[in-house]
């Protein structure tokens, strides 16, 4: 295999390799690791040692292995690139507070939305989410509203960006509502969605016509802070 081809192969086998974890995986033995790159050990453990010499991945004494801290401080710069934080951060608090639901902002990475800020409800029954967390744009509101005013052609898109919002009753979670609006930042430029999430039974026309007022009120202050149009939202 040319070198070029070859160090493209690497890459691409160390990035699934970090991708084989989850939200529900602390640690990953190489047989699982392998199992789930669908390649042989040898490999696996090669390239883990690799990873590992740049604390991307970190190799527990019972020779399990974990994703480093390497990856938090990236995560970290990712997020301040935005600058949005100060602003971000409050305003979910203050949506969770008026509404009583899981509010996020999510932003598009590729062919799928990205979780980039979260607050989660304080209700006991709620919907939760990790920051960082993908999924896919074609399910749930806050993904169909990146794709909408992405200029998705198709009917469903042209409906949202005539509503300026979207709402879902278990699209992509049968226990899982949404509802969501756009953020736009420097002049028309979409950012990506401001959403609530919660049970379906809390997501009745009357608590959706409720909270999208607020919805639509925080999504507006966050666009202007960031440069974006007024009126777009």
């Amino acid at each position: 295999m040319p070198g070029n081809l070859a160090g493209v192969a690497a890459v691409e086998r160390a990035a699934s390799l970090l991708e084989a974890f989850t939200d529900r995986d602390f640690t990953l033995t190489l047989a699982e690791l392998a199992r789930r790159v669908e390649l042989d050990k040898a490999t696996v453990l090669r390239i883990s040692r690799s990873l590992a010499k740049h604390q991307l991945l970190i190799r527990n004494d019972d020779a399990s292995w974990r994703l480093g801290p390497k990856l938090m401080k990236l995560g970290n710069i990712y997020q301040s690139t935005f600058r949005a934080s100060d602003i971000v951060e409050p305003l979910l608090a203050s949506l969770v507070a008026e509404t009583g639901e899981s509010a996020a902002v999510y932003v598009r990475e590729g062919d799928e939305r990205l979780c980039l800020f979260r607050h989660d409800s304080h209700q006991s029954i709620r919907h939760s989410a990790r920051v960082g967390s993908t999924y896919p744009l074609d399910r749930g509101a806050p993904g169909r509203v990146i794709l909408a005013f992405s200029g998705q052609s198709g009917e469903i898109y042209q409906q949202i960006r005539e509503a300026g919002y979207f709402a879902t009753q278990g699209e992509r979670d049968p226990q899982v509502a949404s509802l969501a609006v756009p953020v736009f930042r420097d002049g028309s430029a979409l950012f990506g969605s401001l959403a609530l999430t919660g049970p379906p039974a809390r997501f009745s026309e009357d608590a959706i016509k409720k909270n999208l007022e607020i919805l639509q009120v925080a999504a507006r202050k966050l666009s202007v802070a960031m440069g974006g149009e007024l009126g777009t939202t």
